[in-house]
């Protein structure tokens, strides 16, 4: 009997042991994360599955699960720069979001008729063809995606406008154009001391920055953001993620800009 016990005792401490271990590694180096919705098309598409580097920006309170780390304010603090994908806790949801990072502390951000202006300067945009694929439902929530041509029907193309975005200080990424929303035209954003102003890249199918909390991202301050997201680890087309035949063999280990 007391065999049997001491085998279950030395059960329960691998398993508490390798549980402690997978949470200071998720807290402190590297966070799985999965990619649910459409707001960063082309850059990244539902399905893709990444690591976020909680190394590159320091480290907060919601660097732990539920805000458990017992920090207050950020340690090992280190400015992130725009243009940057970043993965954050929404202030009010609290609830994980990825985006690109385009106003910095005390910018002033505004779209003109779909052009991003920041402090004045234009974000030139490039034509770059277009994205095209599958009006299909998408990933685990089954969304279809939104298109710029007309209805194509379930297995029609489905199509937007992509173009090369090049930010103050030379960083280019692409977006996507969907059509013309009222969002094209906003006020001046002035990005309050030690807070960030987030847009996704699939420009018209993004809740964003542009939208006030709670109803939008808003303003983030600094102790939510989580770490920088670099790469994808490999990318599923399918419903579940274990469905492996629908792993796209292009994205394994795909370098992001």
């Amino acid at each position: 009997m007391s065999s049997y016990k001491d085998s279950m005792t030395e059960t329960i401490k691998t398993i508490v042991y390798a549980l402690l271990i997978a949470g200071v590694f998720r807290s402190l180096f590297f966070q799985p994360f999965f990619i649910p919705s459409a707001s960063m098309k082309d850059t990244l598409l539902i399905g893709d599955f990444l690591f976020v580097n909680k190394m590159a920006y320091g480290y907060s309170r919601y660097s732990c699960p539920f805000g458990m780390c017992p920090i207050s304010g950020r340690i090992l603090d280190k400015s992130p720069e725009r243009g940057d994908i970043v993965v954050f806790m929404h202030p009010v949801e609290k609830r994980a979001f990825v985006k690109r990072l385009i106003g910095l502390p005390g910018d002033k951000v505004q779209m003109k008729d779909g052009v991003l202006f920041i402090n004045g300067e234009e974000a030139k945009q490039t034509p770059d063809g277009l994205f095209t694929e599958t009006y299909e439902r998408q990933g685990a929530a089954g969304n279809l995606p939104r298109c710029a041509n007309a209805a194509p029907g379930l297995g029609g193309e489905c199509v937007k406008e992509k173009l090369v975005e090049t930010l103050p200080g030379g960083t280019e990424h692409s977006i996507l154009n969907i059509g013309t929303i009222s969002m094209d035209d906003t006020p001046v954003y002035t990005v309050p001391e030690k807070s960030y102003f987030f847009m996704g890249d699939n420009r018209d199918n993004s809740t964003d920055s542009r939208f006030a909390q709670p109803y939008g991202v808003g303003y983030v301050p600094e102790e939510f953001l989580l770490g920088r997201v670099d790469r994808v680890i490999f990318s599923s087309a399918g419903s579940r993620i274990v469905y492996f035949w629908t792993w796209r063999k292009d994205r394994f280990f795909k370098a992001l800009q």
